[in-house]
């Protein structure tokens, strides 16, 4: 993230002109290490672009596309120019700010410059600063405005006290950008005010990055110190920017008209009385944007001369963000919104220049506003989109005796009929009757499905129930149900508003680059699938009566969930992925399941004979009676063995010719351990931590951590305890820990390489597990581990606790998760105690293929042979110096990779604890012998599907 230092700043300089002061700064970034020689063609190619000349005398020159690779490392250099540098058109810079960076970063840099560039004076300031401080203070110092917009209302609120209404009212705040996550405890700490009317006041300056008012009101009125609870006011203090809206309360109040406050129904009212920002009621069109670094100087500027151009006001907002609209004719107020490629704009104008000025626009975003734009997908359009399978190229229905393979989501042999299910489009007016109207369509749509939510809680177990208790918060979100109510008080219908926040919601939950996060998405389309069923009266397909196997595009957790085992043989779907919540409902539902298996299966015709392997994650269609005779016969093989695996669940996995392989579980929390152990585990192999992180509001200290930790320890009664440190990162960030969004997160700061930059979070990590440990047996290991450096830096922070802190039974390793740790196991091994191999992301990153990919994610396969390789030549490389090896990922439980593991003599496999019988039996049936003859042949093959197939024939 680009930020401003004093350390940055160098004052006094002179420049005969922008050429010479382009020099200056390109030798500073040289100099610093941030660039290569070679930077200044790109910062001399930018301006030949287009200026880089901001206005208030600052300038930000930076480079070009093709000059990125010049850059080493992310950063800023200041220049100030007292006597001034002419930077062309009569336009003159008393302060340059060169930029080395690899995107977009500097649009964040734009950002905090924005309220400096509505200072009047600011140039002739920057010109008689005498220090570097007093310059940065200039930059960073602005006054800042009052935050009052719609996303800060939040109305009938469903709250029992009057704590709950001040949590949520931080919880806004925190939301808008205005505050720190530690706000909420220091609104806590405040003394309420009452204000008369039922209403209250409450604020804090603390842990406040802009000053901002939240106003909620409770959906009955309560009681506080006796006294009615109509609604609350929580601010958000930061020296005088309030003064004025506090003012007007209190003319409001004096005026007797705090009802029109607390009985408003919509925020436009609220902020009409109060003076906030208010979403002007104006012809408006949406358009998402496609420039590659999103609205950066260059095509903000070509925006707001275009704006310019029409006599009349027009104003932008990002609508992903829910950040109020701002004026098109500022290049600064523009350049504030941050927006980026993939984000929807909505383009707002008065109506008597509309006509003219939302169509020009319009078309000047779509032409990329000066700059050559790849098209987006077409899904992100102008106008919510009907909800439909997603688009795929043309294909043909699947013939008959044919296989296809997907990914294995839920494990099982099914049999039946195809039942297709293709959702159709549904057609819906844009516009709808009145505000009021639509809005209580919504409502009882909401009601509905709500009632539906709560009935499939009620009969669901614990894992399947917490689910759609998530879909229910989902379906009551207070940021959702502003985003909508904006657009009802714009006229739109309850079902374009509606699906327009939803697919805006999910789409950036899909944007976050990370399979698992993203595929919960797929539960907020669900959710937002059966409210516009219900306003649409559609009905849902009817069930055949015999046993079938369900073919659908994707599959929602509550489709799952209202499917009845008895007559539903297994699920078939297009799309998707092993880990959404549908494939998890279905394997607690014990229905085999199959995702991911393309578009062409979404063609059969209803009534199709369908085979399905879950456990394999293939298909076949209408095959042979033999076939499906002998699926049959292993079905019923399987669950035999699966039941004699049970009952021998606690027995040592040793081999027929008496070699022993070790047998653990993957954990996500600390309760449960019992049940664990009760299921065969012989310790913890894999205890992911992040999940304790994502438990609390702010970092756990370590007090809190070291409980969760004890607690595990003293649940395995001396069995070993393997941790794995806190591995978060762009794809998967903590929402106390912000982290700057990254091109690509999955080759990005994550992992170990985020902690070692966080060595305060690490060494808590580290301090809360070494205490307590009291001489129990403890694994650490470092998560995306792929440079020397990285193993030793965090390795020393162990040494050194360790010596405050003994621990007599510890060791400490690294995870095999991307390919160069693996190739250098021969160094690493000399140091480490262990080795454990994530074989999730190993696969994803040997095959550079995304695990989440909807049409790649079957070829990513933990049985390729280079994936085998790479695993391989950890274990020799480990057994060569006395080390053991682990695998803990997916492969591990793969029952065609257990013999395979066996044969490579890895020590260790922790999996799932359901997963914890069938290993140990798989290992018990097996020669080791065998085993490593089995595993030498598969080095040799070419493929997945070609190891598989030798499996099969073993």
């Amino acid at each position: 993230m680009l930020e401003l230092a004093k350390e940055q700043i160098a004052m006094g300089q002179v420049a005969a002109d922008k050429a010479q002061a382009l020099r200056l700064l390109a030798d500073r970034l040289v100099a610093d290490g941030l660039v290569a020689e070679g930077y200044l063609e790109g910062l001399q190619a930018r301006e030949a672009q287009g200026s880089t000349f901001l206005g208030q005398g600052i300038a930000i020159p930076h480079g070009t596309p093709q000059t990125r690779d010049l850059v080493f490392s992310t950063g800023v250099r200041l220049l100030q120019f007292p006597e001034g540098v002419d930077w062309g058109d009569g336009q003159r810079v008393y302060l340059a700010i060169g930029i080395a960076a690899r995107s977009d970063e500097h649009l964040r840099l734009l950002q905090l410059l924005t309220r400096a560039l509505g200072e009047t004076d600011l140039a002739e300031a920057l010109r008689r600063a005498s220090s570097a401080e007093a310059l940065l203070k200039l930059l960073q110092g602005a006054p800042k405005e009052l935050a009052l917009d719609a996303q800060l209302v939040n109305l009938g609120l469903a709250a029992d006290d009057f704590d709950e209404l001040s949590w949520r009212g931080a919880r806004l705040l925190q939301k808008a950008g205005c505050v720190e996550p530690g706000f909420a405890a220091a609104l806590q700490q405040a003394e309420p005010l009452p204000l008369g009317e039922g209403l209250w006041w409450l604020n804090s300056d603390r842990q406040v990055l802009q000053p901002g008012l939240a106003f909620i009101t409770p959906q009955q009125p309560l009681r506080y110190r006796d006294q009615p609870l109509n609604g609350l006011f929580c601010l958000a203090s930061l020296g005088a920017a309030h003064q004025a809206l506090l003012e007007r309360l209190c003319e409001v109040l004096i005026e007797g008209r705090g009802q029109s406050l607390y009985q408003a129904t919509d925020s436009r009212t609220v902020l009409q009385v109060l003076g906030g920002e208010v979403l002007p009621d104006w012809p408006s069109v949406r358009i998402v944007l496609a420039n590659a670094h999103g609205l950066h100087a260059r095509p903000a500027k070509v925006l707001a001369q275009l704006a310019k151009s029409f006599d009349g006001d027009i104003r932008l907002r990002v609508v992903d963000t829910g950040e109020a609209a701002v004026s098109a004719k500022s290049l600064s107020r523009l350049l504030s919104l941050g927006a980026r490629r993939g984000q929807t704009l909505e383009l707002l104008a008065e109506p008597q220049i509309a006509g003219d000025a939302l169509p020009a626009l319009l078309d000047a975003i779509t032409q990329g506003l000066g700059e050559t734009v790849e098209p987006l997908d077409q899904t992100l359009a102008t106008q919510p989109p009907a909800v439909a399978a997603p688009a795929a190229a043309p294909v043909q229905a699947p013939q008959a005796g044919s296989q296809i393979q997907g990914v294995a989501a839920s494990p099982g042999i099914a049999t039946g009929p195809a039942h297709v299910c293709v959702e159709r489009a549904l057609d819906y007016p844009l516009r709808g009757i009145s505000p009021a109207h639509e809005r209580q369509r919504l409502v009882e749509a909401q009601a509905v499905v709500d009632a539906e939510l709560q009935a499939l809680i009620a009969r669901s177990e614990s894992t399947i129930g917490d689910i759609f208790i998530t879909h229910q918060e989902m379906l009551a979100d207070p940021a959702l149900g502003e985003e909508v109510e904006l657009r009802l008080a714009q006229g739109e219908s309850a079902e374009a508003a509606w699906m327009a926040v939803i697919d805006a919601a999910a789409r950036q939950q899909e944007a976050l680059h990370d399979a698992l996060l993203a595929e919960r998405a797929a539960d907020l389309r669900d959710v937002g699938r059966r409210v516009l069923g219900q306003l649409c009266g559609v009905q849902d397909a009817r069930e055949p009566q015999q046993p079938y196997v369900l073919v659908m595009a994707e599959v929602g957790p509550s489709d799952v969930a209202r499917l009845d085992p008895a007559r539903v043989a297994g699920i078939v779907t297009a799309y998707g992925g092993a880990t959404a919540h549908s494939a998890i409902v279905a394997r607690a539902l014990g229905i085999p399941a199959v995702v991911g298996a393309g578009a062409s299966i979404l063609l059969l015709e209803s009534g199709t004979p369908l085979l399905l392997d879950g456990q394999r994650g293939r298909v076949s269609v209408a095959p042979p009676e033999t076939e499906v005779q002998r699926a049959l016969a292993e079905r019923d093989q399987r669950e035999q063995r699966l039941q004699a695996a049970w009952a021998e669940r606690h027995r040592p996995a040793v081999t027929r010719d008496g070699h022993a392989m070790e047998v653990f579980a993957n954990i996500g929390e600390s309760a449960g351990i019992d049940k664990v152990l009760e299921q065969g585990a012989e310790g913890i192999g894999l205890l992911r931590t992040e999940l304790v992180f994502m438990g609390h509001s702010q970092a756990p200290d370590v007090a809190t951590q070291e409980a969760e930790y004890r607690r595990v320890l003293d649940g395995l009664g001396g069995r070993p305890l393997v941790v794995r440190t806190l591995d978060v990162g762009g794809d998967k960030p903590l929402p106390y820990w912000p982290i700057e969004a990254e091109e690509n997160p999955f080759l990005g700061v994550r992992g170990v390489r985020l902690t070692l930059q966080r060595p305060q979070i690490m060494e808590d990590q580290l301090r809360a597990l070494l205490r307590a440990a009291d001489n129990r047996p403890l694994r650490i290991m470092f998560p995306m581990v792929g440079q020397m450096h990285e193993w030793r830096e965090a390795k020393a922070m162990v040494e050194r606790l360790r010596v405050e802190i003994p621990v007599a039974d510890l060791q400490v390793g690294i995870m095999v998760e991307v390919p160069s740790a693996a190739l250098l196991a021969p160094q690493l091994a000399r140091e480490v105690d262990f080795f454990s191999v994530g074989t999730n992301d190993l696969t994803q990153y040997a095959l550079a293929i995304d695990r989440g990919h909807p049409s790649l994610s079957a070829q990513a396969d933990g049985l390729h042979p280079a994936v085998l390789q790479l695993i391989d030549m950890t274990v020799r490389a480990a057994h060569a110096h006395g080390k053991w090896v682990g695998v803990c990922g997916e492969l591990a439980a793969d029952a065609q990779a257990v013999a395979i593991l066996l044969g490579l003599e890895v020590d260790e496999l922790s999996v799932a604890a359901r997963s914890i019988a069938e290993v140990k039996a798989l290992v018990r049936e097996t020669d080791f012998q065998a085993a490593r003859a089995l595993a030498q042949a598969a080095l040799q093959q070419d493929s997945a599907a070609s190891v598989r197939a030798l499996v099969e024939r073993s």
